[in-house]
Order: structure tokens, then sequence, then C-alpha cells
């Protein structure tokens, strides 16, 4: 993507930026697809977040081995010249949230169960849009306008320090 104050610069900025996505979403849309499927109490939320350091391994490795390759490969054939930086990032935020619900409907379900069974297959069709429906409203409106928010932020930080130095 273009050079733009609201996204990481650098591999170091990009690692910030990827925590506080992935921390976000882990915290947010597990829960909610728990509370789903087993009800909202305090006990699902305990149990809950004794998944959440696994998933979040589980959602780092997908966003760096599986989903980034995938997104950058597929970006520069819908994304045009003239497109703007909104519609660059809603584009971004709908292929990645694709590709990594479709992993995690299947992930997510062998975690939560402790079991690697045919059951997410089984179910797919099922649960699946749901599960893409909550991540991608999550992603959209939550957790990438925050990140976004820090770069921002940042940035300004470091242009005023470059000017008084």
């Amino acid at each position: 993507m273009y050079k733009e104050d609201r996204l990481p610069q650098n591999a170091k900025e990009g690692i910030l930026f990827l925590l506080i996505i992935s921390i976000i979403s882990v915290n947010t849309i597990a829960p909610i697809i728990i509370g789903l499927e087993r009800g909202f109490s305090k006990e699902v939320y305990v149990e809950t977040l004794t998944m959440l350091p696994i998933m979040w391994v589980f959602v780092v490795l997908l966003v760096k081995l599986v989903a980034g390759p995938f997104v950058g490969k597929v970006m520069p054939k819908f994304v045009g010249q003239t497109d703007g930086f909104n519609a660059r990032i809603l584009l971004n935020t709908l292929l990645n949230v694709t590709v990594l619900s479709v992993f995690l409907t299947i992930i997510g379900t062998w975690v939560g169960t402790k079991q690697v069974s045919l059951e997410p297959f089984k179910n797919f069709l099922q649960i699946w849009p749901r599960n893409f429906g909550i991540a991608f409203w999550i992603e959209l409106l939550v957790a990438q306008p925050i990140a976004r928010f820090v770069m921002k932020k940042l940035h300004q930080s470091q242009a005023r320090k470059a000017e008084i130095a």
C-alpha cells in the first residue's frame, strides 16, 4: 500500500499495528462467538479467557503466513491507481477477515472443544457466516480504527520530534 500516516511505515510499526489489531480482535471476537454458542455467562467468559492466548498465536501466525501473503497477491488485481484510502482499507479488511474467518472457524472449534474432529467441517456453512459477520464488523468498526489512530498519533509525534531536532 502507498505511504499513509494511518498505516505502519516500517517493520517495527507493523508489529505494533498487528499487535493492536490482533489483541483487540481476539479479546472481542472470540468471547462473542463462544458466548453465542454456549451462552453469555461469567463461567463461559472465564473459560474463554483460558483459550485466548492459544487463539492469539493462531491469529498472528495465520495473518503472517496465510492471510497476508494471499491478500498481498489478490489486492493488486482489484485495486486501481485512483482508488482511495478508504476503498483500499475496506477491501483489505474484507479479504483478510474472509481468509482468517475460514481458518479460525475450523481451528477455533478445535481449540474450544480441545479435540481435532470433523465437526467444524460438518457445521461450516451454518457457523462461518456468523463468525465472518462478527469478525468483519469488529475489525471495521473497532480494531482497525484504533490501530490506525495509534499509527497516526505515532507519526505525528515523530514529526514533532523531527521538527524540534
